[in-house]
């Protein structure tokens, strides 16, 4: 008899096919993944610094230096110095970056098209709500040290 999956597990899992099914679709881009991936994530955050977009991307400040260096030279990307300290980068995307960001939202609508077939609306919003919740919880649990593994389920 097969114990059910985790929660861990299955969120991981998902998120994992959800990204190979994305790169699948993706190809014709080309681009890699973590640049898709630095792509998107700056496309939502315009101005940060290079600092700030690689703990957003959990990499080292290094590895997305690199990346950036590749859209930057695809003309997606730039680089403009902070206004009163010179030793931070800010970044923004390009008028060039809009069609990749457009191909690259369309191609993440079907594929969550895919995940989400046979699931009804409300189940959706449902489901949505619920990892909402959890990701606020993380949030905030992060905040504070790890007790000792204990929980307190009320």
């Amino acid at each position: 008899m097969r114990s059910q999956p985790t929660l861990g597990f299955l969120l991981h899992e998902v998120a994992r096919l959800l990204r190979k099914r994305f790169e699948q679709r993706a190809g014709d881009l080309g681009l890699t993944r973590s640049q898709w991936q630095a792509l998107a994530f700056l496309a939502k955050n315009e101005g940060i610094h290079q600092a700030s977009l690689a703990e957003m991307l959990e990499i080292k400040p290094i590895t997305l230096a690199r990346i950036l260096d590749k859209l930057v030279e695809r003309g997606l990307v730039e680089r403009r110095r902070h206004p009163t300290d010179g030793r931070i980068w800010l970044l923004y995307t390009r008028e060039a970056a809009q069609p990749v960001l457009s191909e690259m939202r369309g191609i993440g609508d079907a594929t969550r098209s895919e995940a989400l077939q046979g699931i009804s609306d409300a189940d959706r919003d449902r489901l949505v709500e619920l990892l909402t919740q959890m990701k606020k919880n993380l949030v905030q649990a992060c905040r504070t040290p790890a007790d000792d593994g204990k929980t307190d389920n009320g």
